[in-house]
């Protein structure tokens, strides 16, 4: 039996500045995070470390605030939409608003590096050839605004996103009582392991299917 849908509630804010990060921490006060986990695992594995993301909302975007901690920030790969996650450290977001068959996937690294899908729907994902990443899928446009902080004395690292509802919501910008399905999961890697450990927000019963829509949470837009 599927696991019921994590429900969070994604409150409306000021707009700020997405280099004042005092001010976006002002502004997620009343959010309620949520927590990337193993899921799948009976027990965490070594070298897990967790992160937590909250959300908000203004009327044209949405807002993410990302915290995770990790013992080895890294990631060599530097070019704009390329598959960082094969290489180093990435937090990761789906979005999909729920009258729409088209889902997006955001990468972003901790020197900002940003990748960027738009995959048709749930149907052509299972249909692709396997590990294959279709090149009309790529957003090479409208490229989200973001922010990353590396803060290695504390070993934890911050992601600041702000997304276009114009890229995402291709019916119409959400209003009040809107809701979208959702994941955020993570690649934590270790210099000299290949193998990154993984963590997600949604309840997958295996670490491979961060696409399985029937796990992911149902965020709310609420005022």
């Amino acid at each position: 039996m599927d696991a019921p849908l994590q429900k969070t509630a994604c409150p409306r804010v000021n707009s700020f500045n997405l280099d004042d990060w005092d001010a976006a921490a002002k502004a997620f006060e009343k959010s309620t995070p949520v927590y990337l986990l193993q899921h799948w695992l009976p027990e965490s594995q070594t070298g897990f470390f967790p992160a937590l993301v909250r959300t908000a909302w203004t009327d044209d975007f949405l807002l993410l605030l990302a915290e995770l901690e990790d013992a080895d920030i890294f990631n060599p790969s530097q070019a704009f939409n390329t598959p960082a996650f094969k290489h180093g450290d990435v937090f990761e977001v789906f979005l999909r608003p729920i009258e729409q068959d088209a889902y997006y996937e955001f990468h972003i690294g901790p020197d900002n590096q940003k990748f960027q899908l738009r995959v048709p729907s749930a149907e052509a994902f299972r249909k692709r050839p396997k590990g294959d990443i279709p090149q009309e899928w790529l957003v090479r446009d409208q490229v989200i605004e973001s922010r990353a902080k590396v803060l290695a004395q504390d070993n934890r690292w911050l992601v600041l996103a702000s997304i276009p509802f114009a890229m995402v919501a291709e019916s119409g910008k959400p209003e009040a009582g809107s809701q979208w399905l959702f994941s955020f999961s993570r690649y934590d890697y270790y210099q000299g392991n290949p193998s990154p450990i993984l963590s997600s927000s949604s309840s997958h019963n295996m670490p491979v299917s961060f696409h399985r829509q029937e796990d992911w949470g149902l965020l709310s837009f609420v005022e």
